[in-house]
């Protein structure tokens, strides 16, 4: 009775289920414990063969059924079934050319072609194979178990023990692919052990005295490994450890990271660092997923030796470091929670005792200005936002900050909401953010805010797309110690002040549009003009009103048409201005040709504007954009400001896109006469900006990448121009393939914090399928 001949005759059903019982009953009668039938249907499977529930257990007590094409029996109790047998018990299915079972003993023998399904989902190939005990104890020869992942485990013999420990020699691994025009060629990895133990109840595979063999040669000798069956997926137990030869701070250091799977939804992994230059750390991360959010907390702590004097920072003041070495420590936490379909809440927490502790144990986030920590709670609506936080600010690089003058936001409170058409066609919006902020020096003060905005669009017959804009801003604030940075005011008292500023705005976009190249294109050139009335309130600038959101003014293409060119709402563009310009596009046949130019008009020219702004005269400094799109291999985007006045360039970026698939290049450039960060950093009012701000930007950053089949190179590079070095240079170069990857990786970073910066970073790191990935820092 073969399941592979396709319908079978009621006679031979009968016959199916009649050998169903007797066998049944054997094993009643008899010493063997192949299993036995609750009922006499139960031995009774469909013609279609066995269904395997992945992951389900086998017990000596579930029933037998088998099908065969021949089979004999003897008067001794051995029973030979032939031809494409198949034998199957619980969640066990076996196939052979040929079995032999004897009820005296209950060992069952297998031959030629043996094929076994496991519970777990994998399949075990074998020559020969004897099992008993519901095929729970056994042995094998030339065995080939096949698992998830590709991944292969094969041995010239195995004990099988309590259904969860096999006990092979001589025994090989790997996750490659075998050739197929040659299967005796070693692949691309494997291991190669004397013996290997695999326990199936724990997942996880030992290899004793094993080699870790590339392209068939022997590399790393291994006295002992453990890794997880393929089959897991998360699991406790001890992670690749990484070894670095040489770091500038840790010297020759070790990492041994261990991974506990506490349960379903969260888990936890503990690392500790031992160096020859440095105490040892101690560092984790545990993550919880839980119904209603997920936490993330990353920690360490660790003793370090390392001893720093002082330096002098940009201001050329002698700055101290005698507070960073010793017990030091870092902590950096992620948590978001749903408190129903419209609320969740939040916290993010970065914090360390020194930005030298960071740089000395490679602590991700070195390198920064600074680490910023908020906790918030959030609402969404139909067409509203709601956000209520409060954050923390910490200097890391003192050469350029100073702590003392970095904000607490004590709370902050943000709403938006944008309604619905109105009976006029108008849509309205309000906006608003309300903060208490504190600074230990520094000013500090309390505002509320409220911006109002009405828009209304119409189109004429002569294509011609209008849009009037109402707007309200206004704010009132409570400041005190104005006499400090930013703002530097001529009193030490505090001050309660306020704006209020109407906008009325009317902006005109007459698009002509026509086809070319036979249809494939279009062409479209917009004239867009545009006029706005509101109040010469003053300069604001000198009226006693903080500023914490608008120390920069931006006056680029992408702001040419915005009511308030300012980054915030703390100062305000007010008085008559009109604006101008010109869009054109053109696209046909995957090219395209994008520009935009324009100019703004204004009837005051002296208020709250800084240096450099463009708009010193009544017609401001043209500004502009282009981009480039002439086929799929190169894309070029350009902006930027030109001051006809002076013949210089006050701002100007671009970004350049060209390449093929194998091959790509990717540069960007950004020109400013000036580094707008330093300009509040001292009293501008005295003595003007201190020097530092009259620093050019001027930078240049290129990448070149490649990749060809399973080969990747990368390098790239970014220097400041005007400070005549560079900010940071890479490159990574790798090969993977369907079971093993290799990058190598090299960092320097030029910024300096604490006085010193550290050397070049070298990152060795091998992809192992189904093993994991191995580091060595350099």
């Amino acid at each position: 009775m073969s399941i592979a001949r396709g319908a079978v005759t009621t006679k031979r059903k009968r016959r199916l289920r009649a050998r169903g019982r007797w066998m049944a009953a054997t094993m009643l009668a008899g010493s063997a414990t192949l299993g036995a039938p609750a009922d006499s249907n139960a031995a009774t499977k469909s013609q279609a063969g066995p269904t395997v529930q992945i992951g389900k257990p086998t017990s000596s007590a579930d029933p037998v059924t088998y099908l065969t094409d021949h089979e004999s029996y003897q008067k001794s109790g051995l029973m030979t079934w032939s031809g494409n047998v198949q034998v199957w018990q619980g969640e066990h299915a076996l196939r052979a050319d040929k079995i032999t079972y004897d009820r005296s003993t209950g060992v069952m023998a297998a031959r030629g072609h043996v094929a076994i399904v496991e519970p777990d989902g994998s399949t075990t190939y074998a020559d020969y194979v004897e099992l008993s005990n519901g095929m729970h104890e056994g042995i094998a020869t030339a065995i080939y178990i096949r698992m998830q992942d590709n991944a292969k485990l094969a041995a010239n013999g195995m004990r099988r023990t309590n259904g969860v420990i096999n006990d092979m020699s001589r025994a090989v691994y790997t996750a490659c692919e075998i050739c197929a025009k040659n299967p005796e060629m070693p692949p691309f990895w494997q291991l190669r052990a004397y013996d290997a133990i695999q326990d199936k109840e724990h997942q996880r595979i030992e290899f004793s005295h094993a080699w870790l063999d590339m392209f068939g040669i022997p590399v790393v000798y291994l006295p002992i490994f453990s890794m997880s069956d393929p089959s897991v997926k998360r699991q406790s137990g001890f992670l690749m450890p990484g070894i670095s030869p040489h770091d500038r701070y840790l010297g020759t250091y070790a990492t041994i990271p261990y991974f506990w799977a506490i349960d379903k939804q969260q888990d936890l992994t503990a690392q500790a660092l031992i160096s020859t230059r440095t105490g040892p750390q101690l560092s984790g991360q545990y993550r919880n997923n839980l119904n209603f959010g997920k936490i993330n907390v990353i920690g360490g702590f660790a003793y370090d030796t390392h001893r720093q004097g002082s330096y002098v920072n940009t201001f050329g003041e002698d700055t101290g470091s005698s507070d960073e070495h010793g017990l030091q420590g870092y902590l950096r936490a992620q948590g978001l929670f749903s408190i129903n379909r419209n609320w969740r809440a939040g916290v993010n927490a970065n914090l360390a005792t020194s930005a030298n502790y960071m740089r000395d144990y490679r602590i991700s986030g070195y390198g920064n200005e600074y680490l910023n920590s908020n906790a918030f709670v959030e609402g969404f609506g139909i067409g509203s936002y709601a956000r209520l936080d409060s954050a923390f600010y910490q200097g890391l690089n003192q050469g350029v900050i100073r702590d003392s003058e970095l904000p607490f936001v004590l709370p902050r409170f943000s709403y938006n909401f944008q309604g619905r058409p109105d009976a006029w066609g108008g849509t309205f919006s309000a906006r608003t953010t309300d903060f208490d902020l504190y600074r230990a020096s520094g000013v500090s003060d309390q505002r509320g805010q409220l911006e109002m905005n009405w828009d209304r669009p119409f189109r004429n017959r002569l294509g011609q797309i209008w849009l009037l804009t109402m707007r309200l801003d206004s704010t009132v604030y409570r400041g005190n110690q104005l006499y400090k940075q930013p703002t530097y005011y001529g009193t030490g008292k505090n001050q309660v002040t306020g704006q209020v500023l109407p906008t009325v705005a009317l902006k005109l976009n007459w698009p002509f549009l026509r086809s070319f190249a036979r249809g494939h294109g279009t062409q479209i050139v917009e004239p867009i003009v545009q006029a706005i009335a509101a109040p010469n309130t003053g300069n604001s600038a000198n009226s006693y009103m903080p500023n914490e959101d608008s120390l920069s003014y931006e006056f680029t293409d992408s702001t040419l048409f915005s009511l308030n060119r300012y980054l915030g709402t703390d100062r305000l563009d007010g008085g008559l201005r009109g604006n101008v310009g010109v869009h054109g596009n053109w696209t046909w046949n995957g090219h395209v040709i994008d520009l935009l130019v324009g100019e703004s008009l204004q009837q005051h020219i002296d208020h709250n504007r800084i240096p450099y702004s463009g708009l010193d005269h009544h017609a401001s400094d043209p500004v502009g954009r282009i981009r480039l799109s002439p086929n799929q291999y190169l894309d070029l985007t350009a902006r930027g400001r030109y001051d006809p006045w002076h013949g210089r360039l006050d701002y100007g970026e671009g970004l350049l896109s060209v390449g093929v698939p194998i091959f790509h290049v990717n540069a960007g450039y950004i020109y400013q006469p000036v580094t707008p960060y330093y300009y509040y950093a001292e009293n501008y009012r005295v003595s003007g900006p201190t020097s530092v701000y009259y620093t050019p930007t001027n930078e240049v950053s290129a990448g070149i990448s490649t990749r060809w089949r399973q080969y990747h190179a990368s390098v790239y590079g970014r220097r400041s121009i005007s400070r005549h070095e560079f900010v940071s240079v890479g490159g990574d170069l790798g090969y993977s393939n369907d079971c093993f990857g290799l990058d190598i990786l090299a960092i320097k970073q030029y910024t300096t914090i604490g006085g010193q910066q550290r050397n070049t970073t070298v990152l060795f790191n091998f992809t192992f399928k189904t093993i994991g990935t191995f580091g060595i820092n350099g």
